[in-house]
């Protein structure tokens, strides 16, 4: 199973969304008067003229929170001292505590504390809360105070509901690029033979010895066998090897307030980001080769090799937002059975996938990528087609909900076509004529594809009614041809 921490890893990476503006009513009288009083800490802007920063959450903030109350004075979001001690998925039911400053602070019953424990926090129906990965809450929290249930040795239990973005970013502006630190993934082996190998600053490194990887990349090196045609020779095996490497990055940005489109209409209810976007981004390099005569599949048979996940926090002014990700390494064959390669190719360049709104078009995708190829070796014998991709996978979301998935997939395809014909003459000591014709080509090429999710509502945009594709964006070129 994946192993799910309980601390954000920092930095950050890819793309979008979470749970729907929902909305509960409650009994104001649930909380009392010092329940109503904001917390001290840093509102979310100095001057609202100046954009938020948008920068990976240091590790000191990898349980920080943040808090609005929106429609009051002063209700702006904030750094606070609250705390999600404990979070249940099932009732949405949160224990909030507050952690003493100083070297001692009193209790709700008069009781010093030590300094640094936790004491029952303060909050109220109204407040929206964004925490960084929590107890219960691994993909971290974004949810709104309904109901406040009483009082517990932890802190304050509350009853939450779901709610968006916009209602604690309100009428700011944020946008940034922030690199997500390969350290932070988990990593989950689907085949015997694959091995992990990162750096990053310091002269830190991991994986096998001798492996050179850039700073603040990932790389995923893979080598199996797979299944050879029927009838092939046992010289013909098939194989693939290679390695994928990424230094993915999270873009982030948020308009403040909606803004009236060309068309004189507006986001819902008037309520929203006039702008929007969510994406991942990076570079890319991959070096991988196919070898021998693969089973016939007319559809492609596609078998991942690792699965990577983390959970890198953006720090939006005073607010943590929670990213997740989730990288699926795979390899893809298809062809006729019939054909032997010997293919080896190199890929460089980078990507960029994710969806963008605006109040004119609504959501829109964004679907990029420019890569240059070399073939190291090619050699393809008999006639027949493959197809081959090593790729990935990534799905981004915000707060523990998916709202993009991004497939990028580079391939090398090889067909040969020809004829051996042969003519035997009349007489025994006549020789046999034996003449062969043909022609055979290699191409490199990617297709980058994915889909926009309802999830990307989260932002506090109008709900999108279903899936929304990327598109397919298609490259191709020839590394090598010949005639026999």
């Amino acid at each position: 199973m994946r192993k799910r921490p309980l601390r954000a890893l920092v930095p950050a990476l890819a793309a979008s969304a979470l749970f729907l503006a929902a909305g509960c009513s409650a009994d104001p009288g649930q909380s009392s008067a010092a329940e109503r009083t904001p917390d001290s800490g840093t509102s979310a802007t100095a001057n609202s003229d100046q954009p938020l920063a948008v920068a990976a959450a240091p590790a000191t903030a990898a349980t920080s929170t943040a808090v609005a109350r929106p429609g009051t004075a002063g209700g702006k979001a904030r750094k606070t001292s609250l705390k999600v001690k404990s979070y249940d998925s099932h009732t949405r039911r949160a224990v909030i505590s507050t952690v003493s400053k100083g070297t001692s602070s009193p209790s709700p019953t008069g009781t010093p504390t030590s300094a640094g424990t936790a004491t029952p926090g303060r909050t109220a129906v109204g407040d929206v809360i964004a925490s960084a990965p929590a107890p219960g809450a691994p993909d971290g929290l974004l949810a709104k105070v309904t109901k406040v249930i009483g009082e517990t040795a932890d802190g304050t239990e509350v009853q939450t509901a779901p709610t968006t973005l916009d209602t604690l970013l309100g009428d700011d502006d944020a946008k940034g690029t922030v690199p997500v630190d390969p350290a932070s993934f988990d990593v989950e082996r689907l085949l015997p033979d694959v091995k992990v190998s990162w750096a990053k600053t310091g002269d830190i490194h991991s994986g096998p010895e001798g492996t050179k990887v850039p700073l603040g990349s990932l790389r995923v090196d893979v080598a199996t066998k797979v299944a050879t045609a029927e009838g092939a020779p046992a010289s013909a095996a098939a194989s693939v090897s290679g390695f994928v490497q990424v230094k993915p990055e999270v873009d982030f940005s948020y308009g403040g307030g909606s803004s009236t489109a060309s068309n004189g209409s507006t986001a819902a209810n008037g309520s929203g980001p006039g702008a929007a976007y969510l994406g991942v981004s990076g570079d890319w390099t991959s070096q991988w080769a196919l070898k021998g005569r693969a089973a016939a599949s007319t559809k492609p048979v596609r078998l991942p090799f690792a699965k990577l996940h983390a959970d890198p926090v953006l720090q939006v002014g005073p607010i943590p937002v929670v990213v997740n990700l989730d990288l699926t390494c795979y390899f893809e064959i298809s062809g006729d059975g019939n054909v032997t390669v010997d293919v080896e190719q190199d890929l460089k360049g980078d990507f960029k996938a994710g969806g963008t709104f605006g109040t004119a078009a609504g959501w829109t995708p964004v679907n990029e990528s420019h890569m240059d190829s070399s073939p190291v070796r090619t050699s393809v014998t008999t006639a027949g087609s493959v197809k081959a991709a090593l790729g990935a996978q990534a799905t981004v979301g915000l707060y523990g909900a998916v709202g993009v998935t991004a497939d990028l997939a580079p391939y090398l395809r090889g067909e040969a076509a020809g004829t051996v014909t042969a003519t035997t003459p009349v007489g025994s000591e006549a020789k046999s004529d034996v003449a062969a014709s043909g022609s055979w080509a290699l191409y490199g090429g990617l297709d980058l594809s994915g889909t926009l999710q309802i999830q990307l509502a989260i932002f506090g945009t109008p709900v999108i009614q279903h899936a929304i594709p990327l598109g397919t964006l298609h490259r191709e070129w020839k590394l090598a041809d010949g005639k026999i």
